[in-house]
């Protein structure tokens, strides 16, 4: 995903078994940024969605860590994202103040 500098976007953990079927999930999941200066991430309540505002240019992977029951018995499950920001285009807008002319 690209993002440019101060731009935020909603990320959401969708985790399923083999078969498609959503698994339970024990305890609350934890949320990462490899590099918060580039993007900090912030978890819901839940945990199960989060909140990522780029901070800087630069690249960073989100990660995302639970434990789910997927099979025989619980298992950690890492998800991850790779996030690139790029600077934002800025429009520049001018003001010119003079005195006022005679009349």
């Amino acid at each position: 995903m690209i993002l440019t500098a101060l731009q935020k976007t909603e990320a959401t953990l969708v985790i399923t078994d083999a078969k498609g079927n959503p698994a339970q999930i024990d305890g609350t999941p934890e949320w990462a940024s490899s590099d918060p200066n580039v993007a900090s991430v912030t978890a819901s309540a839940d945990g199960m969605s989060a909140t990522v505002v780029a901070g800087a240019t630069g690249t960073t992977q989100i990660s995302v860590t639970v434990d789910a029951l997927i099979g025989e018995g619980v298992e950690a499950v890492v998800g991850l994202g790779d996030i690139e920001v790029i600077a934002g285009q800025a429009s520049v807008v001018a003001l010119q103040f003079a005195p006022p002319s005679a009349q």
